[in-house]
């Protein structure tokens, strides 16, 4: 484990960097810019393909969620850039704690007034958004984590009998993050409460809470994830699903998940062609959310399947990389916990649409149509660039 942790202490910087008059200012890091930006028109591309058929029979409009990816991407990109361009990274430590704030709030007011879909309670309807504060959450405890994490570094890593090492490194962190995971819980969102457990746990590790602790909250977090199976049968539809799906009855509860898998399988190496596809008419339902990966491997086949999954390795990599140039420790540990959020969105997506774990309703990053998703998911990419125009000796 020593050397696991010293692997991503070097890949996810959490060292202390210089004292902050030893920063300057420079630009941002245009690799990561270019991989992101890739990565929204390829979204796009695939948000129209995907949608136009659903667009069309339901909403009289085959350009419809085409044309609100392309909205939602402008403003958020429009919101987002003063960000990156003026802030500086102490502004992201009060920016952390009141986002923090605003998502347990959130999370209080969806199950109070919240919107249900599919069995679960997630989504908040104001005006013309929908908004999923599960969402806002992850990037909340990933600020504010990273900031207690650093704030008390001198006694979480104490090896004095009484330096604090558990109250600071493991029952104030792990308090924030029960609150979260209490609350998601509640919604009955198990993707969320994993995500939100692992990212939780990895930050905390790589803040410097002892390794014995850290079992011991992973093991809280699994255990309430198959508490929440148990005590929701809505979960146990899903599980039971995934389990045996050979003898469920494929025009119900397997359908989509089926549907999903022989778009997969038919799409072989190259695809049927951009815009080809069959199974988004009408058979994989709402074909642009949390299944637009099948609509990819079944339009551009393994290749452009395997050329999805790379783009999100190198741009997780390369958040990896600005989190080892990071300014501080607290900036430092953001972003890796950005880049850690994105790389387990994808993977559980991915891990999804194949049935490799139960259906569990989880957005692919960049692809899934929902305005607000797409624009936290570039919000956080600000985040990342922001911090990336600081960094150890570089130069205005």
């Amino acid at each position: 484990m020593k050397k696991v942790k010293e692997f991503l202490v070097r890949f996810g910087g959490v060292e202390q960097a210089p004292p902050a008059d030893r920063q300057q200012r420079g630009s941002i890091d245009f690799y990561f810019l270019g991989l992101v930006l890739l990565m929204l028109a390829f979204g796009t591309a695939m948000s129209y393909s995907a949608s136009a058929i659903y667009g069309a029979q339901f909403y009289g409009d085959s350009l419809y969620f085409l044309k609100r990816y392309i909205l939602f991407a402008i403003l958020s990109v429009a919101v987002t850039a003063p960000f990156v361009l003026c802030t500086t990274p102490d502004f992201w430590r009060g920016f952390g704690v009141a986002l923090y704030a605003g998502a347990l709030s959130l999370l209080i007011l969806v199950l109070l007034i919240g919107t249900v879909g599919g069995g679960a309670q997630r989504w908040l309807v104001i005006g013309p958004l929908t908004i999923q504060p599960s969402e806002v959450a992850k990037l909340a405890l990933i600020l504010m984590l990273a900031l207690v994490m650093t704030k008390y570094e001198d006694k979480i890593t104490s090896t004095k009998p009484r330096g604090g090492s558990f109250l600071y490194g493991v029952l104030l962190p792990g308090a924030l993050m029960g609150a979260v995971c209490l609350l998601v819980a509640a919604e009955k969102h198990i993707s969320g409460l994993l995500i939100i457990g692992m990212i939780g746990v990895t930050v905390m590790f790589l803040g410097g809470t002892r390794l014995k602790y850290l079992g011991i909250m992973a093991a809280a977090v699994g255990a309430a994830g198959v508490l929440l199976v148990l005590v929701s049968s809505y979960a146990q539809v899903r599980v039971d699903t995934w389990l045996h799906i050979e003898e469920v009855d494929p025009l119900g509860a397997a359908w989509q998940t089926l549907q999903g898998l022989y778009a997969i399988g038919s799409g072989g190496l190259f695809g049927k062609g951009f815009g080809e596809g069959l199974q988004k008419h009408g058979y994989v339902s709402q074909p642009q959310n949390d299944f637009i990966f099948t609509v990819i491997c079944e339009e551009l086949g393994f290749f452009g399947a395997l050329g999805v999954i790379v783009l999100f390795l190198l741009l997780v990599l390369r958040g990896f990389y600005i989190a080892s140039h990071a300014p501080d420790k607290f900036s430092s540990l953001a972003v890796f916990g950005i880049s850690l959020k994105l790389a387990l969105q994808a993977a559980l997506n991915i891990a999804v649409v194949t049935n490799s774990m139960p259906n569990t309703g989880v957005s692919l990053p960049f692809f899934s149509s929902g305005g607000t998703f797409l624009a936290i998911q570039i919000f956080e990419m600000g985040i990342v660039l922001s911090i990336s125009r600081y960094s150890t000796g570089r130069k205005k």
